[in-house]
Parts: structure tokens; sequence; C-alpha cells
């Protein structure tokens, strides 16, 4: 290959790269810019910005529909989950990554396999237990099936970042008469921040963007989360498609901002996973 064929190949690269990324992006700009426009501007389906920026939209929104205490639902149902998935997890994870006992392989292979069932063969049998246990229209009925739903995938990216810690460092625990409970919280976790980290953010975003459970397991607005408020956003709003965006808006922000401040290490911890399993 030639300098000059190379030249060619790598803006090629860049120029297909630059159009993804404005694929990809253009969605969320274009209901960003509706939210400050009004509906004569949005009806016109015209893409100039907004005549004059106004936080009327956000004003109307928040009168409309009782967006803040979804809000809040998603913050109580995504925190906990997050927390206790994480703390749960991560002690299975341990013992996949340095134990043996019997049945190990077949037991990590079921858990990792549960990633590729269909999410509509759960629905049914889900309702089934989580009615049978009276947690039906809860938030603690949400946070049981969120942490079931992102068990696989942090069990994955916890078992590779325990990998990575050397044992010389537990086997020093061990000898200055640490126990397993103390060399599992003091050593082993601290040493393992950008795993945790990684499966904490994945954990969330999958638990606030989640609505299928969230509408099948819930019907009133005290358990109801925010994306599971955009089934009925178009009737609270009806025309007021400026409010509407603003809901959306107020929505997804959330989600984007946490991925955009913590993408470099959830990139970087599954890379390593990858790399050491």
């Amino acid at each position: 290959m030639t300098k000059t064929t190379g030249v060619v190949f790598k803006t090629l690269k860049y120029l297909f790269m630059l159009l993804a990324v404005l694929v990809a992006l253009f969605p969320f700009f274009w209901i960003l810019l509706s939210s400050f426009r009004t509906n004569a501007e949005i009806l016109s389906g015209s893409l100039a910005l907004p005549s004059t920026f106004s936080f009327i939209g956000y004003r109307q929104a928040l009168e409309i529909s009782p967006i803040i205490t979804y809000f809040f639902n998603s913050v109580i149902v995504a925190g906990f989950t997050t927390i206790l998935n994480v703390l749960f997890v991560a002690m299975a994870a341990y013992v996949f990554a340095r134990f043996e006992f019997r049945g190990k392989t077949a037991l990590y292979l079921t858990l990792s396999l549960s990633l590729v069932i269909p999410m509509t063969a759960l629905i049914h049998p889900v309702y089934v237990i989580i009615h049978g246990m009276g947690l039906a229209d809860s938030k603690a009925g949400l946070i049981l099936v969120y942490i079931a739903l992102n068990l696989p995938l942090s069990l994955l990216v916890l078992k590779a970042s325990f990998h990575a810690v050397p044992k010389g460092l537990e086997e020093a625990a061990y000898v200055d008469g640490a126990g397993f409970v103390r060399t599992f919280f003091q050593i082993i976790l601290p040493c393992s921040k950008a795993g945790l980290v990684c499966a904490a953010i994945l954990a969330f975003l999958g638990s606030w963007n989640e609505f299928t459970f969230a509408l099948i397991l819930t019907t009133s607005q005290s358990a109801r989360t925010l994306p599971l408020s955009f089934a009925y956003f178009t009737s609270q709003f009806s025309f007021n498609y400026t409010a509407l965006f603003a809901a959306i808006t107020m929505a997804i922000v959330p989600s984007i901002a946490v991925f955009a401040i913590f993408q470099e290490r959830v990139v970087g911890s599954l890379t390593a996973g990858a790399m050491k399993e």
C-alpha cells in the first residue's frame, strides 16, 4: 500500500466515523432544540434554531405531568439496584475467580448464557413470581427484577476484574492475620475499582432505561419510573410538543451524562476484561 493510498483510507475512515457520530447524535440534538422551540416552529419541520431560547416548555412539562415523581422513582430504583447488584454479584464473582468447587464451570456458563435469553421469554415467569411474592406495583419488585437482569453482565465484568488482582496481595493479607471477609472488603474491592465502577454504570443505565418490566409490573404513579412515563406523555401533553420534548430531554439527559462522565472507565474495564478472559 502506497503512502497516498494509506492517507486516502485514513481519511475515509475518519469521515465514516464522523458520519456515524452525526447520525447517532442528531436525534438527541433535534429533541434538545425542539424543547426550546414553539409548536409552530416544530410543526413547520424546519431544522432552524429556535427564534428565542425559553425554558417555558420545561416549566409546562413539570406542571402538566408528575415527571418529578417519575424521576425520583427512577433514582430510587436505579440507585438501589446498582448498589445491591454490585455488592452481591461482587461476592459471587470473587468466588468464581478465586476458588474451585464442583459444578463451578456449569454454574458460571448457566449464568453467562442468560445474557442471550430473549426478554419476551422472561415476561410471564417474572410476572407470576413478582405477583406471587406480593411485590407487584412496588419499587421493591422492580429493584429485585433489575438486580436479576443485570446479574450476568456484572458477573462477567467483575470476575475479569478480580482475575487481574495479584494473588500475592491476598496471601500477604492472610499471613498478616486478615480473614476472608476483611481481605475481600479491604484488599480485593479497593484493587478492583475500575471493574466495580464499570459494573455499577452498566447496572445503573440498564435499570434507568428499562421499560418492559416497568410496564407490566407497575400500575400506579407511586411506582412508575421515568421511561414508562413516555407511554403516557402523548395524552398528557396533547398538542403541546414543546413541553413533550422538554419532558423527554429531562428523562434522557441523566443517563447520557452518567455514561459521558464514566465512559473511559467503562470502555477500559471491558477491554481489560476481554484481554484477561
